[in-house]
């Protein structure tokens, strides 16, 4: 099989690929010309729940996604532009692409637990965790580069996560400052990008093999300080793009 016209994939990718997945890559490969399909995920804090007409709010959206009860599939139309809607502001949805809800969707936190987001901006999976927890307990996100993390507050704020606490620190610092603490730790590690590469062109003119290692290497480290401040008996979910 050629590689897909609407997507030139780089070489070194998509030979790991094909490696790595075996049989399986003809149908990886042929997933690059499918159209992309936009999704958000409505905010029950702000919904109270999950009301059944959301779609009357929202006439945009199209179908669930299947993983998460508060994901939609919106139409790939430009002139929707659902980030510059009212709603958006006013937190009653996450512009968040599907794939980007599973990692909180596996490791789902019960109200009253204590949750960290170890790498959390710009917020969608923080935001998701902490829809969960209805305002019990506590979700700490973290981001280590400050700009990121003033984003990644705004965006808390946005979505009314009100018991988090938002860090600007090193995972090292993190795991000194709360070892065997939390009940639930998310780890969504910095990447190569390859998960964007139908969506940003800059994530397919940055890439390359040694970027790959970089962030394999930055990634366990990370998840190292991870392990490091689960309590006994919780759940670690590591994921990347």
């Amino acid at each position: 099989m050629s590689e897909p016209e609407t997507c030139a994939l780089p070489l070194g990718f998509t030979d790991r690929m094909r490696r790595l997945l075996g049989a399986e890559y003809p149908a990886f490969l042929a997933s690059y010309d499918k159209p992309r399909r936009p999704a958000l995920r409505v905010n029950p804090l702000r919904l109270d729940g999950i009301p059944d007409g959301v779609r009357e709010l929202l006439p945009f959206l199209a179908e669930r996604v299947p993983f998460t009860a508060d994901g939609w599939y919106y139409p790939d139309d430009p002139a929707l532009r659902p980030g510059r809607h009212p709603y958006h502001e006013a937190g009653l949805y996450y512009i968040q692409e599907a794939s980007a809800m599973i990692p909180a969707a596996l490791c789902p936190p019960r109200p009253g637990e204590r949750v960290l987001d170890l790498c959390a901006a710009p917020g969608g999976k923080s935001s998701q965790l902490g829809a969960r927890l209805q305002g019990k307990g506590l979700l700490v996100s973290n981001e280590y580069v400050a700009a990121r993390a003033q984003i990644l507050k705004n965006n808390l704020e946005r979505m009314g996560i009100f018991n988090a606490w938002v860090l600007n620190e090193d995972a090292s610092h993190v795991a000194d400052a709360f070892p065997e603490f939390f009940d639930k730790v998310l780890v969504d590690a910095p990447c190569s990008g390859e998960g964007m590469f139908r969506k940003e062109e800059e994530a397919l003119r940055q890439h390359s093999q040694a970027l790959v290692r970089q962030c394999s290497e930055m990634g366990a480290e990370i998840l190292e300080h991870a392990a490091r401040c689960l309590a006994p008996g919780g759940l670690l979910c590591y994921s990347t793009c």
